[in-house]
């Protein structure tokens, strides 16, 4: 394949993305669902099977998307949540790879342990569908908080599963207590690699001077690679790294804020549109043909068996009631996770290894067409629908004034803001510093001495780099120190 023919492909795959994402917008159905349908359809005239460099690109878009996902996801949040996502990423993970496991073994005729690989590629939800499906709905905040948890921590235990399997089909006599020790080792080494160098990455983004704000998403994302390569390279689970490290970063106070989330959600959809592509572009629509309903009764059996005895097990004694429970059922998306672990069995020679790839790809096409449009209608239905989503923590954006001492903020002021209902000629600003300019409903006010600052104003501050903190403090606060617990005698 020529340069020219590759960049002329790589060029095709981003509009054409870009397209199916407004389509999909109008058709009411998840981007990712066309993105696969368009590689399918462009594989009628490129011809390409390299598992390798898909998986490898596979990879390095859920580092990306799941880094993407975690610094948008808030800890207040997910905190109350935290057990049941964690149950459901590794017991209900579990289950559900065991029923779909059991099915496969009768319905495409496979052994027990083939069964048992095809439940463990399938068993997890998939963050980039989620974080997609979820992210524009106006669903309770409790249930998008649990799904997104869950889909961002679940994956340590899919890619367990499926490499013991793999393992245990090549070397019969692999012990399995060993491969459980292994995922424990795992998890506990992602999170707490995941913990640590998020709060390294925090440290350094807020003290290293760069002399071009572009810098900072790019320093923010060579992280989040360096924290996969880091614990994946000590035997922890890179992914759940990843997602714990992003968490961390987007609870801290983080300067060029703004820029760096806006530079990944840019840079997530272009992995997003580029990996399920790639992934469509290994599967022929006759092969799909060809376990059409074995694919079909494999999908149902997940959406109405496999993933709610799951949810319902997992969740009995936590606090969801049965709507909610329901919900969350429905809500088990398969999407880039299972395809990329499909390919872990045809890179190791297993041979149903094609028939597995292409009974997951026809289940994550189900599961994103049928459970992925429907979301948003069960939710209403179920009378799950809560307040629009908001923006709680204050955006704060740095203009870096070249190789100069100043910069402009950006602020958006909160009702906890200090300096509402303050006159800009009554606030105490630190020297050298001006408010330059007010956003408010949509338009640009000149500020004035006699100007009033209101909820929902984004202001743009001049400040001198060392007076940043002080500005801050004066017009979004400082953090509120924990008051010590008084035991009365």
């Amino acid at each position: 394949m020529s340069i020219e023919t590759m960049i002329f492909l790589f060029t095709s795959m981003l509009l054409m993305g870009v397209l199916a994402t407004k389509f999909s917008t109008r058709l009411g159905l998840p981007s990712l669902v066309l993105f696969l349908l368009v590689g399918m359809g462009m594989n009628q005239f490129v011809f390409f099977e390299n598992v390798e460099i898909t998986q490898l690109i596979g990879i390095m878009a859920l580092i990306i998307i799941l880094f993407e996902g975690g610094t948008q996801t808030k800890w207040s949040q997910i905190k109350p949540i935290i057990g049941s996502a964690s149950i459901l990423a590794t017991f209900g993970v579990l289950i559900t790879s065991a029923i779909a496991g059991l099915a496969a073994m009768y319905i495409l005729n496979f052994s027990l342990l083939e069964g048992m690989l095809f439940g463990a590629i399938v068993g997890s939800t998939d963050a980039a569908a989620v974080f997609s499906v979820l992210g524009n709905k106006n669903i309770k905040r409790k249930l998008t908080s649990t799904l997104e948890a869950e889909s961002g921590s679940n994956d340590p235990m899919a890619v367990f599963l499926t490499v013991a399997f793999i393992e245990i089909i090549q070397i019969p006599d692999s012990s399995i207590w060993t491969a459980v020790g292994s995922f424990f080792l795992q998890m506990g080494l992602g999170l707490i690699l995941g913990v640590a160098l998020g709060k390294l990455t925090v440290l350094i983004i807020n003290h290293i001077k760069l002399d071009t704000a572009g810098l900072y998403p790019v320093l923010a994302l060579a992280m989040a690679s360096l924290t996969y390569i880091l614990t994946d390279s000590i035997g922890g689970s890179g992914l759940l790294a990843v997602y714990v490290m992003a968490v961390v970063v987007g609870n801290n106070d983080l300067l060029y804020r703004f820029t760096i989330l806006r530079f990944n959600e840019g840079f997530a959809w272009m992995m997003q549109i580029l990996m399920f592509i790639l992934l469509g572009l290994l599967v022929f629509p006759g092969q799909l043909l060809e376990i059409f309903w074995q694919g079909i009764a494999l999908s149902i059996i997940l959406m109405f068996v496999a993933r709610p005895i799951a949810v319902f097990l997992s969740l009995v004694f936590m606090k969801y009631n049965l709507k909610e429970q329901v919900f969350v059922s429905w809500a088990g998306l398969k999407g880039a996770v299972p395809i990329v672990l499909a390919t872990y069995p045809i890179i190791a020679g297993i041979e149903s290894s094609q028939l597995i790839f292409n009974a997951v790809f026809f289940v994550v096409l189900i599961s994103a067409l049928v459970q992925g449009s429907s979301l948003s209608w069960l939710a209403e239905k179920l009378k799950l629908t809560g307040k629009e989503k908001e923006d709680l923590l204050p955006s704060l954006e740095i203009i870096n004034l070249g190789t100069t001492d100043s910069e402009i903020i950006e602020v958006a002021i909160t009702e906890k803001s200090p300096a509402v209902d303050t006159s800009l000629i009554d606030l105490i600003l630190p020297d050298n510093t001006l408010i330059i300019g007010i956003i408010r409903e949509g338009e640009l006010i000149t500020p004035t001495g006699n100007s009033v600052i209101h909820v929902n104003d984004t202001l743009y501050v001049l400040s001198h780099k060392k007076s940043r903190e002080k500005a801050k403090a004066v017009l979004i606060g400082k953090k509120k120190e924990k008051k010590p617990k008084v035991t009365e005698a």
